[in-house]
């Protein structure tokens, strides 16, 4: 089946409305919300008490989809100052190193994620400190419970990839709890903020030409986004954005992350989709879901990047420009890690639902991954 894009179906805040019924804009609109209730659940949970037996060893998160990228969140905001490893485990099986010293965070929206359970149940077996983070019921809740740890219920705003904050913000109170990094109550509050202001900006009765969610939308459509982050933490929301495309938008991109990226796949500029492709020509018929007229560029630009991969930041963006690549850059603000990854990950978020809306397509269903999950059960 063939879908055409139309952009003027993102000028009808009603039929945008119509178009989304399981309201996935209004699931994104409550990140700022998710943010503010998290932190509160995560103290309510008394997470403060991991700290009683002093900092671990290691920190593992182990989490699939929408859930295990907290891991990559927790990660991000602690930053390379961490003083112990933090790593998001997406599989069946605990690696062999993990024990008794190291920590291990739980986090499953629903409570009932198969390989989430499995690497659980067995960091409960191994004596390990854990964390649970997910759905107020559910066998989760009772694995981290018979293993005498925090339970931090979690309410889904309808889908784990629209629950986010709600699902990574107590990974990261705990962390403060634990010395792991240090984040001031009022970076909290300055990130909700944040993420108010770009639904603010992205509602859907806001004009294509001044919503940022819409406009990147429409630098997308009809493209192969390479989407590259300009540090770790910028990494992370390129990630997140080619995981919310495919979701939300059923939208293929690649993400990466410099200076990696200018190893490898900085290539594709000299490939059937770079070279020559150009921007698109307004005055064109629309492109159509299964054409592909070129790669775009997408940098998420870090307030705080390695000079030397500033310099190879400008130098990819010359080279583009020399090969036709159109490029669009997305800055990060703020001035705390919290701050600068939400403001990379909202507009990001809003552009996979609209490109979906553009097209025509539900963003809510995930049918694939549902007949995976029957076809494997």
């Amino acid at each position: 089946m063939i879908l055409d894009l139309d952009e003027s179906r993102l000028d009808d805040a009603e039929g945008l409305l119509a178009a989304d019924p399981g309201e996935m804009l209004r699931q994104v609109a409550s990140s700022g919300a998710q943010v503010r209730t998290a932190v509160r659940a995560a103290a309510e949970a008394g997470v403060e008490a991991l700290a009683a037996d002093g900092r671990p060893r290691a920190v593992v998160v182990t989490g699939m989809g929408g859930s295990g990228i907290a891991g990559d969140v927790l990660a991000a905001v602690a930053g390379p100052g961490c003083p112990v490893p933090i790593s998001t485990l997406r599989s069946h099986v605990l690696p062999g190193w993990v024990g008794a010293q190291d920590l291990v965070i739980a986090v499953s929206c629903s409570g009932t994620t198969e390989e989430t359970l499995a690497t659980a149940a067995e960091a409960a077996r191994r004596g390990c400190r854990m964390l649970g983070v997910g759905g107020p019921e559910g066998p989760l809740r009772d694995v981290v419970a018979h293993a005498r740890a925090p339970y931090v219920p979690v309410d889904s705003a309808g889908q784990p990839r629209a629950t986010l904050w709600g699902l990574s913000m107590p990974l990261v109170v705990a962390a403060g709890h634990l010395g792991l990094t240090r984040v001031p109550e009022e970076a909290y509050e300055a990130a909700a903020a944040v993420l108010d202001e770009i639904a603010r900006r992205c509602r859907p009765d806001s004009d294509a030409f001044v919503n940022p969610g819409k406009e990147l939308a429409l630098a997308l459509a009809g493209r192969l986004p390479l989407i590259w982050g300009t540090s770790p933490l910028a990494g992370v929301a390129a990630y997140r954005f080619t995981s919310q495309l495919a979701e939300n938008a059923k939208y293929a991109s690649v993400s990466g992350e410099l200076p990696e990226a200018g190893h490898n796949q900085i290539c594709a500029f000299d490939g059937v989709l770079g070279a020559g492709g150009g921007e698109r020509d307004i005055f064109a018929d629309p492109p159509a879901v299964d054409t592909v007229h070129g790669l775009r560029l997408v940098l998420l630009r870090d307030a705080e990047e390695h000079p030397a991969v500033a310099r190879r930041r400008e130098a990819t963006l010359r080279l583009a420009e020399d090969r036709g690549v159109p490029v669009t850059e997305i800055p990060a603000t703020g001035d705390s890690p919290l701050e600068r990854l939400a403001a990379l990950v909202g507009p990001a978020d809003y552009a996979s639902v609209y490109l979906a809306l553009a097209y025509g397509i539900d963003p809510t269903p995930v049918a694939p991954i549902e007949q995976l999950k029957s076809m494997t059960a």
